[in-house]
């Protein structure tokens, strides 16, 4: 890990401590994807019912960054955070107990607002480093947050093989409230610099994507390669668990370990972001996101095929977030947590569309026709990115 110990307030273990959170916290965001299976039987609902739960959850994170992310500028980070911890233990306790498949969805979609304390974190490792440090402060906390997503299907289907679907969010919720603690006593304080009203605060983020072309671009081919990397995850347990594979939900889970992957391509694209340009970037990772489903089209049945294409896929995914990341913040200094905020948005908003389209294709076409749906997203992405690039380094 890089020395960011530069300042009094942002230490090594303090930085650990956020990575390590954030992590923690972006899991819960993925626990129930191989766990679809064995929800669905425990509630006798068809692929369709149980294919509201990814989409709720993505849809609660996406309702909390359009309207509590933005609260990070005009209230104190650290107690926003505590207040989101609590709510997020209390969700997760609620999917434990919960009755039937309604409660089940609604204890989802507040799992995704509470699990908002990711997006508050990274705008305090980017505002507490020094100018020299924040890239790779912020390096270290988006890999706590590739690790957290592609590590929370592992855990979920180990957790979930021995004990039960229901156990996976009772160790969450015992998680949460751990690390909500850790947070409050940790965190130093902020004084907020925008005064600007609640509902003034939520208007400038219509006005910032209204003024800003980069951002539409930024949003729209985020939105579009995330909604088929949803698409795919939130169907790969219901694919190997039917035949040929059969596989068990652990064995579901341990795709996983597969898509560590992603780690290695946010590396890949953070080091050589600088040197190449981010649409340099965007452009082979989404590249990398459309041969991903090529693969996974052809070579449906073949567990060699199946590793490759989710490797292609995470690869592309996250060798994409960082540079696309990277252009965003660098639109506007003054308005980076509601730039984000919009981006991350648009973001979720494809990710849940992607879930819930996902296995609904997948219930009608089956596989080959999740794979072309991924696949079409994909090359929309490309399309759109390749038309409007040469226009972006001059107009935002």
């Amino acid at each position: 890990m890089s020395d960011t110990s530069v300042t009094p307030q942002l230490t090594r273990p303090l930085l650990l401590l956020m990575a390590t959170a954030i992590a923690a916290t972006a899991a819960n965001l993925y626990y129930n994807q191989p766990l679809l299976p064995e929800i669905g039987e425990t509630f006798n609902v068809n692929d369709g019912a149980v294919g509201l739960i990814p989409s709720a959850t993505q849809l609660g994170y996406a309702a909390a960054i359009l309207f509590i992310s933005p609260l990070g500028d005009v209230m104190n980070r650290r107690n926003l955070i505590s207040y989101l911890s609590v709510l997020l233990t209390l969700s997760l306790m609620a999917v434990f107990f919960a009755p039937d498949i309604g409660v089940l969805v609604a204890a989802f979609f507040a799992v995704g607002l509470g699990a908002n304390i990711t997006q508050q974190l990274l705008p305090i490792g980017a505002s507490l480093a020094s100018p020299a440090t924040k890239g790779a402060t912020m390096g270290t906390l988006m890999t706590g947050l590739t690790i957290g997503i592609l590590l929370s299907r592992t855990a979920s289907g180990s957790i979930a093989e021995y004990f039960g679907w229901r156990s996976v969010f009772l160790v969450a919720a015992i998680l949460a409230a751990v690390f909500g603690l850790l947070l409050r006593a940790y965190l130093p304080d902020n004084k907020p610099k925008v005064t600007l009203s609640y509902p003034a605060l939520i208007a400038s983020m219509f006005g910032l994507l209204s003024k800003h072309r980069l951002l539409r671009e930024s949003a729209l081919t985020g939105a579009l390669w995330f909604a088929a990397f949803n698409a795919l995850w939130a169907t790969l347990a219901i694919h190997v668990t039917d035949a040929p594979f059969d596989y068990t939900v652990q064995q579901a889970g341990l795709f996983g370990l597969v898509g560590m992957s992603g780690i290695v391509g946010a590396k890949l694209a953070g080091r050589y972001v600088d040197r190449f340009g981010p649409t340099r970037i965007i452009t082979v990772s989404l590249c990398s996101v459309l041969a991903s489903f090529v693969v996974l089209a052809v070579w449906s049945d073949s567990l060699a095929g199946l590793i490759i294409g989710v490797i292609l896929l995470d690869l592309g995914v996250f060798g994409a977030q960082i540079p696309n990341q990277v252009r965003v913040f660098a639109i506007d200094a003054n308005a980076q947590s509601r730039m984000n905020a919009v981006y991350m948005l648009a973001y979720y908003i494809g990710a849940s569309l992607g879930s819930a389209v996902g296995v609904k294709i997948m219930s009608v076409a089956g596989w080959h026709g999740l794979a072309l749906f991924g696949m079409g997203l994909a090359a929309l992405a490309l399309a759109y990115h390749l038309a409007r690039q040469h226009g972006n380094g001059a107009a935002t």
